[in-house]
Order: C-alpha cells, then structure tokens, then sequence
C-alpha cells in the first residue's frame, strides 16, 4: 500500500470584503466545480465530501455540494477554527489511505461578517477561555480584537527577548504586499511601503492595521485520490501529498507563561517536525512555502517553528530577503493571509491551491522558478496546527 495521496485538481474563487460575495453555498460549488474540471473527474466520481467552515449552521457542507449533484455521497461537516480547511483535507487524506475513499472532494469555505472575529455563543464557556486566562495573567486585556492581542502579545514578547525592530513586522507586510500584486485571486493587491504599514493605526502593539489580516468571503477546493485512482485515469506523476501531520496544544501552551507557546509556536514545531521526519526531507528541500500569517507576528515566529532559521534569527532571516525571490525560500507567493484575504474555512484550501500550481508551473508572474517540494502551514487556536509536504517528482 503506498503512502501517496494525489492532488488531481484544485480550485478557488476570488476573495472578497464581506458583503461583497456570493452566499457561501455558490461560492463553494463554483470552487469544486473548477477542482472537478481541473482534475478531469466528475462529481459521480467522488466517494465522500469533506466540507470545512467555521461560521454557519449545521450540514451547510451538504447544502454547498448540493449544487453539484444528489448522489447520496458522504458529507462531513468541519469546523477546526483557522485550521478547517487543512483539517478537511486530514481527514480526506486518511480517508483515501484508509482505502474507504478512492477519490475525496475537500472543500472549504467561509461567507463572514465585517469586523474582528466575536464568538457566537454567549451563553456558555468559549473553547478560547485558557489561553484568555494565560494572556490576562501575562499581559492584562484590553479592547482591542481579542486575535489581535494574542499575536500581538506574542510579537512583542519577541520584540522583548530579541530587540526585533517594529520595521521588521511592517516588512513581511510590505513583502505580502508585493507578492498578491502578482495574484489575480488577492483581495489586496496595491503596493506598501514600510512607511505606509507602520503610519496605518495601531491595533496592538507591535501590529498596525496593515499586519492584520482582514475578514473575508470565499472557497477553495481539492480533489485526492488513491495511487489506484491516479493510475487508472491516467493523472499518475502529478502532484502528492509526501507528508501530513496534525498536533494541538501541549501542556507549554499554558504552563511557561509565554504569548508565543499560546498563540501555537509548539504545536507548530512539532507538526514540521513530525513532517520533515516522515517523508525524510528537510526545510532545504523546500522552494515554496505557504504558511499561516494571521498577522505579521505569527509570521515571524512560523519561520523559525518551521525550521527556516535558528530561534532569534528571523529579523536578520527577513532583512537578508530569505523569505521572498531570490531568497533561500519564497514564503506566501500568493500574499498569504494579510493580502490574498483569511476567509477561515476556505483558507487552507487556497494555499493548497497556490501550491499545486505552483508545483505544476502554473502560477505566471508569481511561478517560483524550479519548484518541485512545497510545504504548507495553517494554525488555528483553540488549538491545531496542519502541515502538509507537496511534491511533484
């Protein structure tokens, strides 16, 4: 039995201001009908549906794939905060190399509302209580967005430990910037300079308006399927997923007092970890990089998680470009979070997308040159971290 799962078709649909979107359920179907074009299968073909989003009620999963066909498929609903879309696509995988799915629809979306993220259920306890408590014992609470102050927090204790300049945040915003400039499916595709990021309002210190991501409409979709699958249709020698490995908190979340293990540093190091170590390649194997930047801080702190640099060495890591082209990596070539938009069901998907085309030479004026290994990282608190090694041989 072989440890591949393929990658055959991807697919997405521009992001958008809340608002300014179709419903979800449109949004969601026009981004898997592509993936079904793009892989050469129809949706008769699918054996079970993952369907990963955060805000919304109960089996909105079935009434997006609805659209596409009644085959009486299987449909699971996901809902793992940030991480959904990378967590739909776990579960997927493990469903193909289970052998119960030959070929699996994953697709993720979110239809949001204008402003920060606020919790739905008032009435009862928010799975987002310990790291509130931890963060009100370290730092106090005040009312800037509650995501906002975690990162935020986390970027200044970093400040603290290693004398980080502020610039250095405003510059993986100015990077992100340049990148979605090449990216027709960004929300936010104008040029800033470090000037511009650091002179828009403080939202907590160190992050200004424009290290935040913004809220965001959208979908994205996979399809994968079984070395079998590939080879009977002809698709085998495409993309695979080499590696995947998923982790929540560990007991440094909360136990070392630290904005930075709270907001995921751990769960994040051993995820690349366990990676790096199953499919036995490394952080120089890799070209392209799609990870999780929320906000500039969770940037920063996820190139040394992910073993790009040594601890304390990320400011010297972004002022010498390696993060970008011509660097040793080019990290968010679709301007990741804080440009492309975090519509947070959807996104795992979308840098999912961007990295299957990327690996087929697809992605046009963003295309990393030679690309053939790519990984990928998608956080979300409460707690999980995804991470997911592509290749194409």
């Amino acid at each position: 039995m072989t440890n591949k799962v393929h990658v055959i078709g991807v697919g997405m649909v521009k992001f958008a201001k809340p608002g300014a979107s179709d419903d979800y359920h449109v949004m969601a179907a026009n981004a898997a009908r592509t993936a079904l074009k793009d892989a050469g299968v129809e949706y008769t073909d699918i054996d079970q549906v993952f369907a990963g989003y955060v805000y919304g009620d109960s089996t909105c999963g079935q009434r997006a794939v609805y659209e596409l066909g009644l085959t009486g498929v299987p449909v699971v609903n996901v809902n793992n905060n940030c991480s959904t879309g990378s967590t739909a696509l776990f579960a997927g995988r493990q469903a193909v190399l289970s052998g119960e799915a030959q070929c699996v629809l994953v697709v993720g979306f979110e239809q949001m509302e204008k402003g920060a993220l606020a919790s739905k259920f008032n009435d009862r306890p928010t799975p987002l209580d310990p790291q509130a408590s931890l963060m009100n014992d370290v730092q106090g609470i005040n009312a800037a967005p509650g995501a906002a102050q975690m990162f935020g927090g986390a970027g200044r204790e970093y400040r603290w430990k290693y004398g980080t300049r502020r610039e250095t945040f405003a510059k993986i915003s100015e990077k992100a910037r340049k990148h979605a400039n090449n990216n027709p499916y960004a929300m936010f595709s104008d040029l800033l300079s470090v000037e511009e990021i650091l002179a828009s309002p403080e939202v907590f210190d160190p992050l200004t308006r424009y290290q935040c991501c913004p809220p965001t409409c959208g979908a994205a979709a996979a399809i994968i399927c079984s070395a079998e699958f590939a080879k009977k249709r002809g698709l085998q020698g495409g993309v695979y997923i080499a590696a995947q490995a998923m982790r929540t908190d560990y007991p440094s979340t909360f136990n070392e007092q630290s904005m930075i293990k709270m907001v995921g540093y751990d769960m994040a190091k051993h995820c690349a970890n366990a990676v790096y170590e199953r499919a036995g390649l490394g952080p120089k194997d890799i070209q392209v990089i799609e990870l999780h930047d929320c906000f500039t801080a969770n940037e920063l702190l996820t190139y040394e998680a992910l073993g790009l640099c040594p601890e304390g060495e990320a400011e010297k890591f972004i002022w010498d470009g390696d993060n970008t082209y011509g660097g040793k990596w080019v990290t968010n070539p679709s301007g990741g979070l804080l440009s492309k938009g975090h519509p947070l069901g959807a996104t795992g998907l979308a840098q999912c997308t961007e990295l299957v085309w990327q690996l087929r030479g697809q992605a046009e004026k963003r295309q990393v040159a030679g690309a053939h290994t790519a990984l990928q990282h998608n956080l979300g608190l409460g707690g999980a971290c995804v991470v997911t090694l592509y290749r194409r041989d």
